[in-house]
C-alpha cells in the first residue's frame, strides 16, 4: 500500500519562517509567518510547533532570524549568544532545541563577518530540515522490520510529519511498515491534556489513509488485555546515555503495561535526541506546564475553580522497559550505554 507523505509543517518563504499552527488542528489549517526569533521562541513555548525533531529544525531557523537582526551591530556575536539563550529557554526537556541552537551558534561564531554567518546559518537550517526527513525515512526502514506482519500497533502523542521535518519517527516506522505490505491497525491514544493523538495523529492517519482507531489513554490496558495490541511504538524528546527515555506524559504507563502483557515496547528517535552528557533519566528536567491545560478542555472549564493541578508534560521510561530504540543509524538494544554509543561511532 503506497503511503502518501505530503504533510510538511515547517517551511521558509520570503525570508520568514512559516509554521502550521498545530494548536488549531484539525478544525483549521492556519500558517503563521514569523520574522522575529522572539516570535519563534514564543511559538515553541505555546505549542504552535511541537515534537523534538520539529523543535530542533524550528530553532535552527530561529537562529537565522536572530543573526539577521544582530548583524547590524559590531558585537553581533555576543548579542547572538543572548538570543540563543532565549531560544533554548523556550522548552527545557526537548534536547533537540538546545542541540540545534548551539550548533547554529557555533557555526556563526566561526565567522568574523555577520553577513557570511547569516548565509551559512540559513544553508545549515535548510540542510537540517532535509536531513531530518531523510533520517526519518531511514529510521522507518529500520523499524518496519520489527513490526509484526499483521496486528495492532499502539502509539502515543504525535510522532508523525507534524512532529518532525516530515515523515515522522514512530509514525514514520508505521508508515514504512504499511508501505512494505504489513497489515497494521493503529490504535492512537488521545494524549491528554493537549490531545495530540486526537487532534494531530488522527489527522495525519486520516490524510494518509492508514487504518486506525482513536482511544482514550486509559483504554490502553484493556486493549492489551483483549489481545488487540502486538506492539507499542512511541517517540522521545530526550534519551539519556543509558537509554532512559523522556517522552509525553503517559508513556511510562504504557511501558509498564506492555511489560506486564509481554508486548514489545519500542522508542523511535533520531540520534540527535540522545543526550550522551546525561548519564541517566533522573537528571532530565521535566517541564511543568500551566494549570489551565488540565482544568480546561477546548477552553471550557472541566474542573472546579481554584483546584490544585499537577501538569508534568513528560515522564521518563526506564531503559529496562524498552525493547529497542530505533534510530536512523540502526536499532539499539540493551545495554544501551554501549549500543547507542556504537551507533554514533
Amino acid at each position: 500500500m503506497p503511503i502518501v507523505d505530503n504533510i510538511r509543517a515547517i517551511r521558509w518563504e520570503d525570508n520568514q519562517l512559516c509554521l502550521l499552527d498545530q494548536r488549531l488542528l484539525p478544525q483549521q489549517e492556519i500558517w503563521l509567518q514569523l520574522g522575529d526569533y522572539r516570535e519563534v521562541a514564543v511559538a515553541i513555548t505555546q505549542m504552535v510547533v511541537r515534537g523534538a525533531p520539529a523543535i530542533g529544525v524550528t530553532a535552527a531557523y530561529a537562529m537565522v532570524l536572530a543573526v539577521q537582526e544582530m548583524r547590524q551591530f559590531s558585537d553581533w556575536q555576543q548579542r547572538l549568544a543572548g538570543a540563543a539563550a532565549e531560544i533554548k529557554a523556550a522548552r527545557p526537556t526537548a534536547v533537540n532545541l538546545a542541540w540545534a541552537t548551539d550548533r547554529q551558534l557555533t557555526l556563526a561564531q566561526s565567522e568574523s563577518a555577520a553577513d557570511r554567518a547569516a548565509t551559512l546559518l540559513l544553508q545549515a537550517a535548510h540542510a537540517l530540515l532535509e536531513q531530518d526527513i531523510a533520517d526519518n525515512q531511514q529510521m522507518g526502514r529500520h523499524g518496519a522490520a520489527l513490526l509484526p506482519e499483521q496486528g495492532g500497533i499502539l502509539t502515543h502523542c504525535n510522532t508523525g510529519s507534524l512532529a518532525t521535518g516530515g515523515y515522522g519517527t514512530a509514525l514514520g516506522v508505521i508508515r514504512a511498515g504499511i508501505s512494505a505490505g504489513k497489515q497494521l491497525q493503529v490504535y492512537a491514544d488521545e494524549t491528554r491534556p493537549w490531545l495530540q493523538g486526537a487532534r494531530l495523529t488522527a489527522w495525519e492517519l486520516q490524510k494518509d489513509g492508514i487504518p486506525f482507531h482513536l482511544n482514550v489513554d486509559s483504554a490502553a490496558a484493556y486493549l492489551m488485555q483483549q489481545g488487540l495490541i502486538q506492539a507499542v511504538i512511541v517517540g522521545a524528546d530526550r534519551i539519556a546515555a543509558n537509554g532512559d527515555a523522556a517522552n509525553k506524559i503517559g508513556t511510562y504507563s504504557l511501558a509498564v503495561l506492555a511489560q506486564y502483557h509481554q508486548i514489545p515496547f519500542y522508542v523511535a528517535a533520531p540520534l540527535s535526541t540522545v543526550d550522551f552528557a546525561m548519564p541517566a533519566g533522573e537528571g532530565i528536567i521535566i517541564e511543568e506546564r500551566p494549570d489551565s491545560e488540565v482544568r480546561q478542555c477546548a477552553s471550557h472549564d472541566v474542573a472546579p475553580e481554584g483546584v490544585k493541578v499537577r501538569n508534568p508534560a513528560f515522564d521518563v521510561t526506564p531503559a529496562a522497559l524498552i525493547t529497542a530504540i530505533i534510530t536512523e543509524k540502526g536499532v539499539a538494544r540493551a545495554d544501551y550505554l554501549h549500543s547507542l554509543a556504537e551507533l554514533c561511532g
